[in-house]
């Protein structure tokens, strides 16, 4: 009877995380079919399905209209320079506060945490001054660091939770052994949290890779990114829905792929330390 109820229990659990999956799947999908169709098949009412005539010339003419490439080009440089830069201050600082804690050490994570909670419009104006001072507005360097800034606090609680799970022992026998600082965060710890670090940096360039609100204000033409690519195909003439669809395509793909060939190592590192 126990194994019955235990059975019907997986099989409904089974059930619902379908459901919701596909749920979450649903808009990802009914936007790339519409990048397949006219644009009187894109605002027909009835929505049109599956069964029409599928056609390429969105993409084709988002091809024509637009440097696909340099978009991307941006992409990859401003998420991946975020990221990277992220990462070297973040490792430190999560060091830091798993190994050498303070009496202030949880009140700084929470502080940290909480500028994730000030809206962003808050602070465009001061940062959009800073920028027009120093020569950072519309540069991939500004939106870099910006990017950097916003999810540093993250990339710190990740990789702080991380630390916490190695046992401190293993770092001081390092110490004994005659090891600096560096080569301790190198050669030791960074080893040891491979799967959490690499998590984080996935993460972080998924977060940088769709960000919008920051990228649509501090950028015009020179650095812009896949999302003010997106947002050009929204004009006061209205809304082109296919071709809205097909540049959205083209903008999510690749990180579509990229979080399906790691998505083994980011379950593995967001679940790092959860079971002993």
């Amino acid at each position: 009877m126990a194994r019955s109820v235990t059975t019907q229990r997986k099989t409904f659990n089974t059930f619902l995380a379908w459901v919701i999956g596909l749920l979450i799947f649903f808009p990802i999908l009914w936007t790339v079919l519409t990048s397949f169709k006219s644009e009187a098949q894109a605002i027909a009412d009835p929505p049109v399905w599956f069964f029409f005539d599928w056609t390429l010339e969105n993409y084709r003419v988002v091809q024509e209209r637009s440097n696909y490439s340099r978009f991307l080009w941006n992409s990859i440089i401003i998420a991946g320079g975020s990221t990277v830069l992220g990462m070297f201050i973040a490792i430190p600082a999560a060091w830091s506060m798993a190994f050498v804690p303070s009496r202030q050490t949880k009140n700084i994570l929470l502080w940290m945490l909480s500028t994730k909670m000030l809206p962003a419009v808050g602070v465009l104006y001061p940062i959009y001054l800073i920028f027009i001072q120093m020569g950072l507005l519309d540069t991939r360097v500004g939106l870099t660091i910006v990017l950097m800034l916003i999810n540093l606090p993250i990339m710190v609680w990740m990789l702080y939770t991380y630390f916490k799970e190695i046992p401190g022992e293993i770092l001081e026998a390092a110490r004994m052994d005659g090891a600096g600082l560096r080569q301790e965060i190198l050669y030791v710890l960074t080893p040891m949290a491979i799967p959490g670090i690499a998590s984080t940096m996935l993460l972080n360039i998924i977060l940088a890779w769709n960000e919008a609100f920051w990228t649509l204000n501090l950028t015009a033409a020179r650095a812009a990114p896949l999302t003010a690519f997106i947002a050009s195909y929204s004009s006061p003439e209205g809304l082109f829905y296919a071709k809205l669809s097909a540049a959205s395509t083209m903008a999510i793909a690749p990180i579509l792929i990229l979080g399906w060939f790691s998505q083994k190592q980011l379950v593995r590192g967001l679940t790092f330390g959860a079971v002993k």
